[in-house]
């Protein structure tokens, strides 16, 4: 234990002492000065700090300076009713600060009492009750809003992590502040009882133990009450004004004085109305011009100062601005700023800000967040931060997707219309303007809010624009998210990974397979779109066969047939068989007298003329499932899977081709037709 933390513990223990047994007159007079400056200092650390949080303890430094100012009233009433008397400090304040006029004083008191506890005690009781309410219900504002500002590169991943703790700091002080405001509000009530229980008691002690007179009683013991009420409730009105200066202090980059200085004086040229309205006062009133015209030259006199400074600074300011932006233009490590390319960037036209813009309604913003969620559930990918921006070059209701600088896709929206896509029978009465779905390239309309209604009635998927380039966006992230899948992402995985299964990555990497292995093996899975979320599964696969084969995309081929329940599901459909072309015997031992082994590996060294009569072959077996209303799924060995893939990807991107160790033996296969060569 650390003597700062002994010391609190000992100050503790000695509140509770003052309330069993009884103090003497010097140590009393010492606690109350310590009281005073202890309550000095609280008000003054309030007027200096920031914000709110910069004082987080005030809560529990309130509760402590009240039960010691308790303590200390109980032990000075204990001396005031037993010995008649309680230290030199309160006889001064009951004697010199009230001039021993006993109705005065009590009328001082009151009047403290009055201002702590209706003025402002129930002011800050108020603002700490609304501060907490308001703050409780906005987190979840300021919760998504971090994630927007994360989603879109403005801050990093510390800095969110750091304004969400400053969140849930903010509750958890105001919430506490709305609790610590009752105690203010209970040792006012409670200053008001001691006062009139040590009179009361005063008088019947003084009278009856003591053999005094009336006014000999009301001279000593009023007295002494009025001097330790004054002792008592001076501090307290300190601290109640703290607590409402923290609680009404809003986030500033300076103390409240610098603050007043700031705001207060920030127009001079009020000073001058100010210093007129006085001399009016003192020319036609009988207020005396001793007093007014002093005071109206003091204005007036602050005015022009304050007037010739910030005419002063305003050059100043301008020049420093324009030196900072000459020098950010010439730094060289401003200009290698220049070079950073973001991973992904959705640029925008001007008339789609209002679907970036949350202060327009949009949610682009929240989307994209949601987006990244899915992808790390769907694909176990991370995908980085979209950087998003609008881009003046762009046509108004235009938007662009880039991948690290390239662009990969474009589309168009309009604001004020919903996209229609048709279910296979066109209605005649559904008019609006032509277009195309630019996710998946299906014909759709533009209609307008009053054929909405129409269209969805007839069977149209009728969507908003903020769907629309969301779902474009999630499927162009779908698409290249083998691209998008680096080193620095492929660690993180690792490391995650690494938290749970430590012997398995130790098994792995970095031998007798390299983090850009592991990399590839993993591109190769997302460019056919298999989840690597199992990432477990897939690392056993590396172990078993990282130290046999060097290709990897040859682990790949093995990863994929322990995927194989994945695999299975992902493409068989709920309920029927499973409808696939096969590949024939010819076409594979084609396939297979055209492998040629190299140095990195197995390539495909197919002829011209027969690679493309086995595209077409493979494009006239597809559209036979396609105009069964089925998805067309190629079915080959696992010895050739790899190079029909590679020999189709380009023609037929979306087209699974799958060997037979990748499906489960329980599916239902169904063949509608077969790939050979003559």
């Amino acid at each position: 234990m650390r003597a700062r933390d002994l010391v609190i513990l000992i100050g503790v223990i000695l509140i509770v002492a003052m309330l069993i047994f009884p103090l003497p007159s010097p140590m009393i007079d010492v606690l109350i000065m310590v009281n005073i400056s202890l309550s000095l200092l609280i008000i003054l650390v309030a007027m200096n700090m920031r914000e709110p949080l910069d004082f987080s303890i005030f809560p529990t430094v309130l509760l402590l300076a009240t039960l010691f100012r308790v303590g200390l009233s109980v032990s000075t009433t204990r001396a005031i009713l037993s010995r008649a008397e309680a230290g030199s400090v309160i006889d001064t304040f009951g004697s010199f600060v009230v001039g021993s006029n006993a109705l005065v004083g009590f009328v001082i008191f009151l009047i403290l009492v009055v201002i702590q506890f209706i003025v402002i005690v129930k002011g800050a009781e108020r603002v700490s009750e609304v501060g907490a309410r308001f703050t409780l219900d906005a987190m979840p504002g300021k919760q998504m809003s971090i994630d927007a500002d994360l989603n879109a590169g403005l801050i990093t991943e510390q800095e969110a992590k750091t304004r969400r703790e400053k969140i849930e700091q903010e509750a958890d002080f105001y919430g506490s502040m709305d609790g610590a405001s009752k105690f203010v509000k209970g040792d006012a009530i409670a200053g008001i009882i001691i006062v009139l229980v040590n009179i009361i008691f005063g008088f019947i002690i003084g009278m009856l133990l003591h053999d005094l007179s009336f006014t000999e009683a009301a001279g000593t013991y009023t007295l002494l009450t009025v001097g330790d009420g004054l002792v008592t409730q001076i501090p307290a009105l300190l601290i109640a004004t703290a607590t409402g200066i923290v609680v009404t202090r809003a986030a500033s980059n300076g103390s409240l004085g610098y603050d007043i200085s700031e705001q207060v004086f920030a127009y001079p040229k009020l000073l001058y109305i100010a210093a007129g309205a006085l001399i009016l006062l003192g020319v036609f009133t009988p207020i005396s011009n001793l007093v007014t015209f002093p005071i109206s030259a003091v204005l007036g006199t602050s005015g022009w100062v304050l007037t010739r400074q910030k005419d002063s600074s305003v050059p100043k300011e301008s020049l420093q601005e324009e030196e900072a932006a000459n020098e950010d233009v010439t730094t060289p490590e401003n200009v290698t700023q220049l070079l950073t390319i973001d991973p992904i960037e959705f640029e925008f036209g001007y008339g789609l800000i209002p679907i970036a813009d949350t202060n327009q309604g949009g949610d682009l913003l929240d989307r994209v967040v949601m987006i990244r969620r899915q992808l790390a559930l769907e694909f176990g990918v991370i995908v980085p931060v979209v950087r998003i921006r609008d881009n003046i070059q762009l046509q108004p209701n235009e938007y662009v997707i880039k991948l690290r600088g390239n662009e990969v896709s474009r589309g168009e929206l309009l604001l004020d219309h919903y996209m229609a896509m048709s279910p296979g029978v066109d209605d005649e009465t559904i008019t609006g303007i032509e277009t195309v779905e630019p996710a998946f390239g299906l014909p759709a309309l533009w209609v307008d809010e009053d054929q909405k209604d129409r269209a969805e009635i007839s069977g149209y998927t009728v969507v908003d624009p903020p769907s629309v380039v969301s779902t474009h966006l999630t499927e162009t992230m779908k698409r290249y998210a083998h691209e998008l899948l680096g080193r620095e992402e492929t660690k993180q995985l690792v490391d995650h990974l690494k938290e749970t299964h430590p012997t398995l990555v130790e098994e792995v990497t970095p031998n007798p397979l390299t983090l850009g292995d592991i990399q590839k093996v993993l591109a190769t899975l997302l460019k056919e779109k298999v989840s690597i979320r199992n990432l477990p599964a897939i690392f056993e696969t590396l172990a078993d066969y990282g130290p046999m084969f060097k290709d990897p995309r040859l682990i790949a081929e093995y990863a994929r047939q322990n995927l194989s329940r994945q695999i299975t599901k992902a493409v068989v459909p709920p309920s029927g068989p499973l409808y696939v072309v096969t590949l024939g015997g010819a076409a594979e031992k084609k396939i297979a007298d055209a492998l040629h082994q190299s140095e990195h590996g197995t390539f495909l060294s197919l002829a011209p003329d027969e690679a493309e009569k086995m595209v077409e072959t493979i494009s006239k077996e597809a559209e036979k499932l396609s105009d069964m209303g089925q998805t067309p799924v190629i079915l080959c060995s696992p010895a050739v899977r790899m190079h029909i893939r590679q020999l189709i990807e380009r023609y037929f991107p979306q087209v699974p081709v799958l060997s037979y160790n990748e499906l489960e033996p329980n599916v239902e296969v169904q063949s509608v037709g077969v790939v050979d060569l003559p």
